[in-house]
């Protein structure tokens, strides 16, 4: 998956969920900032494997997208 297409899924699932970067970051329960929620979204950041498991279960999405 091209970080293009990473970041459309991410903003897609977080936006029709109806959350914002910081209502995702605090959901997440794992001490992320919205800044580095923002950074995953666009691809700059890569979660770690704790982090991309519960934005798989929040967002509903397979987790090891991520890693690809």
């Amino acid at each position: 998956m091209t970080r293009q297409e990473l970041q459309k899924l991410l903003t897609r699932k977080r936006t029709k969920l109806g959350y914002t970067h910081q209502e995702v970051a605090d959901l997440l329960g794992t001490g992320i900032t919205r800044q580095y929620y923002s950074m995953i979204e666009k691809g700059e950041r890569r979660p770690s494997v704790d982090v991309a498991k519960k934005l798989g279960e929040l967002l509903g999405i397979n987790w090891t997208i991520f890693f690809e």
